[in-house]
């Protein structure tokens, strides 16, 4: 689980409590919703442009030579989505295969026959296939700065 934290320093007493006293309407979904669409914007980034895990790692390249996770990306950053609920702020992907992108996979057949699939027009037959872990979801660095600066935005508007 990846978070980011942000410290407020306050100066005076009287600073406190004037910022306290905005705070009591302070609009907690607003945020949410925020940070919520960065988080699916910079999903989506991952899979069209960055082609990497969150902490930096190049994505494994894939059979075809094409651009990985963008041909079922389209499936895959077509399901990308976020939703705010209370104080949670949550994107992920609603794709029923995305889990083996993020985690990667093992695939073997169910029965004695080995799997066939077509590579680059050709039949190809394998007893298991490895389909190698290609995180998608999760904060960067870069991605948690993003973040901060839009709850820092937002608390100076507050504090004004």
């Amino acid at each position: 689980m990846s978070g980011v934290g942000i410290v407020v320093e306050v100066g005076s007493f009287a600073a406190i409590e004037a910022l306290i006293s905005r705070l009591e309407h302070f609009d907690e979904a607003g945020l949410l919703t925020d940070i919520a669409a960065i988080g699916e914007l910079q999903t989506r980034r991952r899979i069209e442009e960055e082609k990497t895990a969150p902490d930096g790692t190049a994505w494994a390249p894939n059979a075809k030579g094409t651009s990985t996770l963008l041909h079922t990306g389209e499936h895959l950053r077509d399901s990308v989505a976020s939703s705010v609920s209370g104080s949670q702020a949550e994107w992920g992907s609603s794709w029923e295969f995305a889990h083996v992108h993020q985690n990667g996979a093992v695939i073997v057949p169910k029965g004695a026959e080995p799997l066939a699939f077509r590579v680059g027009g050709k039949v190809r037959f394998a007893r298991k296939v490895t389909i190698p872990k290609r995180e998608f979801v999760g904060l960067s660095a870069e991605n948690g700065r993003e973040i901060v600066e839009i709850v820092t935005d937002y608390l100076g508007r507050l504090a004004q």
